[in-house]
């Protein structure tokens, strides 16, 4: 008995630590706190803190390596939501997905920013030129082909089921492991495993029609 109890609250510990907090039953929906969010309700903007903003900090960690620097992004995404609650759209994604995607590229822009100001830094100490890297050279081409796939993948992911969607989005979006999404949608790890299975073999599919829609509307064109 006192091994069950342990586990129990072992488990207890790492859902809290993932999403943050357990909602009460009978809590507000995440939709319901955006349309409240929206209409200016502070109380709402609290509500989505509470339940999120330790998997926000999480996300953030993971990307930055940096508490301090992850700290000052949790504290940015919300504020986001706060002056922007538009930039929402339940028709294309669950909240929770889309505010891991939010959290990881602003994660990302802030690590490449790091980035940026440690080689000027640099630069100022040595006055020897830096060897061409990747970001000097500038393929509009190569560019352009990126943001079609990136385009293509988000209007693939539209074509999942949304419990499909939803695990792949956190898993490589938000970048988070079977175990915590299985945490954080409280759905068993075999379920998470075969959705995240599932959905990227319907993915791949859905990538493949796209691109045969495309080809044929530039031949059309």
């Amino acid at each position: 008995m006192r091994d069950s109890t342990a586990t129990q609250r072992r488990i207890r510990a790492l859902v809290r630590d993932v999403t943050g907090s357990e909602p009460a039953e009978g809590a507000p929906t995440d939709e319901a706190l955006m349309v409240g969010l929206g209409a200016g309700e502070l109380e709402a903007l609290e509500g989505l803190y509470d339940r999120y903003s330790s998997l926000v900090f999480s996300v953030a960690v993971r990307v930055l390596n940096d508490r301090q620097l992850a700290e000052d992004v949790t504290q940015e995404v919300f504020l986001r939501l706060w002056r922007r609650p538009g930039s929402y759209d339940p028709e294309r994604s669950r909240f929770r997905s889309w505010l891991m995607s939010v959290t990881r590229n602003r994660s990302i822009d802030e690590r490449r920013r790091v980035v940026r100001r440690l080689r000027l830094e640099e630069r100022e100490d040595d006055a020897a030129p830096d060897p061409p890297g990747p970001e000097r050279f500038h393929d509009p081409q190569l560019e352009a082909e990126l943001a079609e796939d990136r385009r293509a993948v988000r209007e693939a992911l539209t074509r999942l089921p949304p419990p499909q969607r939803e695990v792949i989005e956190l898993a490589y979006f938000g970048g988070l492991t079977q175990v915590e999404i299985a945490a954080l949608t409280r759905e068993p790890l075999g379920t998470v495993k075969t959705r995240i299975r599932l959905g990227i073999q319907k993915l791949r599919v859905a990538l493949v029609d796209l691109r045969g829609e495309h080809d044929v509307k530039s031949a059309e064109g």
